[in-house]
């Protein structure tokens, strides 16, 4: 049996992972790039990036990048990501 070094739970119940997303200020922000295309960006988010952007991005159908540790968005989707970051899981986002 496996146990998490940080919780000294076993493994299959190591809640570590649910504890590091509570504890994550996420920041969303939306801007107006060259030609007046928007560009949503969130910042904060420090364990699975990729995977969060991915998820991200094909829920909202759109394309974006991962850059300087921060996730953006082609498209304003504030209130949609919002949305879907509560649903991952995470609780502080402003």
């Amino acid at each position: 049996m496996d146990i998490c070094f940080r919780c000294g739970l076993p493994k299959e119940a190591c809640v570590c992972s649910e504890l590091e997303k509570e504890k994550q200020k996420i920041r969303i922000t939306a801007v107006e790039r060259k030609f007046g295309k928007k560009v949503t960006i969130i910042e904060g988010i420090s364990q699975d990036i990729k995977k969060i952007a991915k998820k991200l991005k094909e829920e909202l159908a759109c394309g974006g990048t991962i850059k300087d540790n921060r996730i953006e968005l082609q498209g304003d989707h504030e209130k949609k990501v919002k949305e879907k970051l509560k649903e991952l899981g995470f609780e502080n986002i402003e």
